[in-house]
């Protein structure tokens, strides 16, 4: 026996038995679960230290004692204008989110549509009679039977002889084109009305 096949065969020959024991692996899957989750609890943090300083960079406090009514009107258009800055960095963080979005939907869906594919299985041939299939079809509406050879057009013999003859009158094309060929031929044929056969 070939070993491909007895491996084809056998199903314990599918999977190399792991050398780990059972209890090793689910401690493992435990220690990586806790280093994720700390990892993830830190990247938290450092999200929200990164955010506190980027809005004490981007927001001072404000200072409005003691200034005027010029002072406040410009630092209002000033604030103003930091809003439209930051409302378009929004919108086009947004823009480009929503692309991103769209195109790894697009991709989820192509790696679907490849992992989805499968052989067609080869199909069998069925011998059927034209009854059975209307049966099958219309059911119990089918009556008669179908008789296709009846339906059939009957050719008599004599229809196949004179056939034959008109086949033997024309004869071979070559021996037409040379009786064709030259004057004669010509003259044959506005002497017969139409080409000479």
């Amino acid at each position: 026996m070939e070993p491909s096949r007895s491996r084809a065969m056998n199903p314990k020959w599918d999977k190399p038995k792991s050398k780990i024991s059972a209890s090793r692996k689910l401690s493992l899957k435990m220690l990586l679960l806790t280093r994720a989750c700390e990892d993830l609890e830190r990247e938290r943090q450092e999200r929200e230290e990164e955010k506190v300083r980027y809005l004490g960079e981007k927001l001072p406090p404000l200072q409005l004692s003691g200034l005027s009514l010029d002072e406040l009107q410009n630092l209002c258009k000033q604030l103003h204008e930091k809003i439209d800055v930051v409302d378009e960095e929004r919108y086009d963080c947004e823009y480009k989110v929503g692309k991103h979005n769209k195109d790894i939907h697009e991709l989820k869906l192509k790696v679907q549509d490849l992992g989805g594919k499968f052989k067609k299985p080869a199909l069998r041939k069925v011998r059927v009679s034209a009854d059975e299939m209307m049966r099958a079809l219309l059911g119990s509406k089918h009556k008669g039977s179908m008789d296709l050879r009846a339906n059939l057009k009957s050719v008599k013999k004599e229809d196949v002889k004179q056939d034959k003859v008109l086949t033997n009158e024309v004869g071979d094309w070559r021996k037409n084109v040379e009786a064709m060929s030259g004057m004669e031929g010509r003259k044959k044929m506005f002497d017969t009305g139409g080409p000479a056969q």
